[in-house]
């Protein structure tokens, strides 16, 4: 699942682009974008009516997702939450959490789930997906990290039919990126400033 060519200059240059715009970001408007990001995306009749939602925890600058999860929480929700897999790069398992005060730390610095309360993503069909990005555009299309954690989980068939929402900074929106054959687009894109669906 390695970019090439053309489409790997691009997404390259983007993404160099979106993290130097992302890092400068001063700590209080992450904290207030995070927070109304959460509040716009739990206006969304689809999260209004999910019973079980996965979600992220951020790390360097992105929208923190954190702020969603405690939402769903409080709402009642079922909240599931990624653990990269040791030694299978681009896998995840999920794990069903009540507290995030019980993650510990895993891949990349992340706060997971402790292995016990995971198991693999097939075993899961969330209603509702929130996904991180480096960037989005109006299409559906999403730029991750590379790594294709999240293309690999969209391709799951428990996944089909779930309701996959993109969380951003508004300066993450951009009018069009590469996208190829295992890009997996978004349904939606929640940001601090609009929530953009995509064209049916």
């Amino acid at each position: 699942m390695q970019p090439y060519g053309e489409f790997a200059v691009q997404k390259a240059a983007i993404r160099r682009e979106m993290r130097a715009r992302r890092t400068a970001l001063p700590r209080e408007f992450v904290k207030t974008a995070s927070e109304t990001v959460a509040k716009r995306l739990f206006e969304q009749p689809r999260l209004a009516s999910a019973t079980e939602i996965l979600a992220y925890l951020p790390i360097r600058n992105e929208v923190d997702a954190g702020f969603a999860a405690r939402l769903a929480l409080s709402l009642g929700k079922r909240l599931l939450l990624p653990r990269c897999r040791p030694g299978s790069p681009g896998v995840m398992d999920l794990g069903c959490v009540t507290r995030l005060d019980d993650l510990e730390p895993g891949s990349f610095g992340i706060l997971e789930p402790c292995p016990d309360a995971c198991r693999p993503a097939e075993a899961f069909s969330p209603d509702v997906i929130l996904v991180p990005g480096l960037a989005f555009d109006p299409t559906g299309g999403r730029l991750g990290y590379g790594g294709g954690y999240y293309d690999r989980l969209l391709s799951l068939p428990t996944t089909a039919g779930t309701f996959v929402v993109g969380l951003a900074y508004d300066f993450q929106i951009v009018p069009r990126l590469p996208r190829e054959a295992w890009d997996k687009p978004v349904d939606a894109v929640v940001t601090e400033q609009q929530t953009l669906h995509r064209p049916a």
